[in-house]
C-alpha cells in the first residue's frame, strides 16, 4: 500500500489532473499543443542531455540492457506481426502499425518520471536509453515497413529518406547524440549549462504526465474496442513477461537496470503511435482506442508490477 501511495498515486494522479483539465475545459486544445511542444522540444531534451552527458560511457553502451530491452521488443513485435497477419489479412502497413502498437512503450512521457519516482534518479538513465532505443529503432522500423507498403513504386530511396529524416528531426535522438560527446571525450559539463539543464529538465516529469492526461482526454474508445483490447493485452502483459524472461534467464543485468528494463517494457502505448497512424492514415481510430485503453489499464498493471518488483536493495 505504501508503494502504491508513494509511486503510483503521484504519477497517475498527474495524468488524471491533465485528463480532467482537458475534459472539463479548463485548458483547451491550444493549451494541450503548447504543453506538448514544451515537453517534447525543451524539457525532455534538457533532461536527456544532462543525464547522458554526466553518465559513464559503459552505462550508455550497456549491452545487456540493450539486448534485453531490444530482445523483448523484437520477440513481441514478431509474434504480434504473425498473429495479426492471421487474424487481420490486410496490407503490410496495417499489420506493421498493429505490431508497433504492441511494443511502442510510452518511455518518454511516462517511463522517465515513473522510473525516477519508483527507483530514484539512478533509474533515469536506463529509462532515457530505452527512450532513445524506442526513437531510433522502433519508430524507424515501423516507418520503413509502412513506407514499403504505401510507396512501393517509389523504391528504396523514399524509404531511406523518410527514415533518415525521422532521426534528424527527433529531438531526443539529436540531444542524446550531442550529449554523448561529453563522456566519450572525457569532458565535464560547464556548471551554468548543467544548472540550466537541471532546472529545465525538472519540469519534464510533471509536465509530461499532465500532457499525457490531456492527450488521452481527446481520444476515443468508440472504434475497434476488441482489437484494442488484444493490442493492450500484448502491450501490458506479453511484452513485459518476455522481457522479464530475458532479464532473468538470458542476460545478466545489474538489479536496478533489470527492474527498470521490465518496468519500461510494461508501459502503455506511446502517443507517437497515434501520430504515425495519422500521418499515414492507417488504423487511426483503432490506434486511438488502443492508446486510451492501454493507458487506463496500466494504472492497474503497472501498480501491480511495481508491488511485485518491490524496492531495490
Amino acid at each position: 500500500m505504501e508503494l502504491i501511495l508513494n509511486v503510483s498515486f503521484p504519477v497517475f494522479g498527474l495524468i488524471l489532473c491533465g485528463y480532467l483539465a482537458a475534459r472539463l475545459g479548463v485548458l483547451g486544445q491550444q493549451s494541450t499543443e503548447a504543453l506538448n511542444g514544451f515537453v517534447y522540444y525543451f524539457a525532455l531534451p534538457a533532461l536527456l542531455f544532462v543525464f547522458v552527458a554526466r553518465a559513464p560511457v559503459d552505462r550508455i553502451f550497456y549491452w545487456p540492457f540493450l539486448a534485453a530491452f531490444g530482445g523483448g521488443y523484437a520477440i513481441t513485435f514478431g509474434f504480434s506481426f504473425l498473429l495479426f497477419r492471421r487474424l487481420y489479412p490486410e496490407r503490410l502497413a496495417a499489420r506493421a502499425m498493429r505490431a508497433s502498437n504492441t511494443v511502442f512503450a510510452n518511455t518518454g512521457y511516462m517511463g522517465i518520471p515513473l522510473a525516477s519516482t519508483a527507483f530514484g534518479d539512478a533509474a533515469v538513465l536506463p529509462a532515457i536509453m530505452a527512450t532513445v532505443f524506442v526513437s531510433v529503432v522502433m519508430l524507424n522500423v515501423t516507418i520503413a515497413l509502412v513506407e514499403l507498403d504505401v510507396a512501393r513504386e517509389a523504391g528504396g530511396t523514399r524509404i531511406l529518406r523518410d527514415v533518415g529524416m525521422s532521426l534528424v528531426r527527433n529531438p531526443f535522438v539529436v540531444t542524446v547524440v550531442l550529449a554523448m560527446v561529453f563522456p566519450l571525450a572525457g569532458w565535464t559539463l560547464p556548471s551554468p549549462v548543467e544548472k540550466f539543464c537541471d532546472l529545465l529538465g525538472s519540469a519534464a516529469g510533471p509536465c509530461a504526465l499532465f500532457a499525457l492526461g490531456m492527450f488521452v482526454a481527446t481520444q476515443s474508445l468508440r472504434v475497434g474496442l476488441g482489437e484494442a483490447g488484444l493490442i493492450t493485452a500484448i502491450k501490458l502483459l506479453v511484452q513485459p513477461f518476455v522481457t522479464w524472461l530475458l532479464v532473468t534467464y538470458v542476460f545478466e543485468l545489474e538489479p536496478l537496470w533489470a527492474v527498470t528494463t521490465v518496468l519500461v517494457s510494461a508501459l502503455p502505448m506511446g502517443a507517437t503511435c497515434f501520430v504515425l497512424a495519422q500521418r499515414y492514415d492507417v488504423l487511426v481510430n483503432r490506434t486511438s482506442s488502443a492508446t486510451v485503453l492501454s493507458t487506463a489499464l496500466s494504472v492497474v498493471t503497472v501498480t501491480l508490477l511495481l508491488a511485485w518488483l518491490g524496492p531495490i536493495s
